[in-house]
């Protein structure tokens, strides 16, 4: 008896491990990884982050209509891992100075604001929230509609005479912070 009841449960063990690492190994296929990069006099900006797509939900909005990224609460900026951030030299970024290194970045959103925050902690997976402790800067993104339904999120640099500008793009919503040596 005692013999059936460690085999049933090794084979519960065993299929509850198997569904874990098909679901990891089959996550990086729904939100691959991607890398935006940034170089320029010097300067040189990295982000490591996970592009989900929209695949027809709400993305942004209250929880009692089941937006994926809700209103006032936490969201890395991305899917899988946290997002991470490498700056080359020090930078003023969207108001805060900010000496060189590597920072996890996750937001708070809000329909009419976006509260982008800097953290110490790296390299942490899934959607566990930073040790707030840890965090270095938080700024205020500038919030933009766009004509275009963006599919996938994306994360991009572009720049102009003022410095560079840090864009995440999502379904019609654009957050965009400036970036300046």
């Amino acid at each position: 008896m005692l013999k059936k009841i460690l085999i049933g449960v090794g084979v519960v063990v065993l299929g509850f491990a198997l569904f874990i690492g098909y679901t990891l190994a089959t996550t990086r296929s729904h939100s691959p990884e991607a890398i935006a990069n940034y170089s320029y006099e010097g300067l040189d900006l990295k982000v490591t982050y996970c592009q989900p797509y929209k695949k027809g939900r709400l993305i942004f909005g209250e929880e009692s209509a089941e937006a994926l990224i809700q209103n006032g609460k936490y969201w890395r900026l991305g899917a899988n891992d946290a997002t991470e951030i490498t700056f080359s030299t020090d930078v003023n970024f969207g108001g805060g100075s900010l000496s060189a290194g590597s920072y996890r970045m996750y937001a708070v959103p809000n329909a009419d604001s976006w509260k982008v925050t800097l953290n110490s902690e790296l390299g942490e997976f899934g959607a566990f929230e930073p040790n707030y402790d840890l965090d270095v800067l938080s700024v205020n993104a500038n919030l933009s509609s766009l004509d275009t339904e963006i599919e996938q999120f994306t994360i991009g640099f572009d720049s102009d005479s003022t410095g560079v500008k840090l864009n995440m793009m999502w379904d019609k919503t654009m957050a965009t912070i400036d970036i300046t040596k």
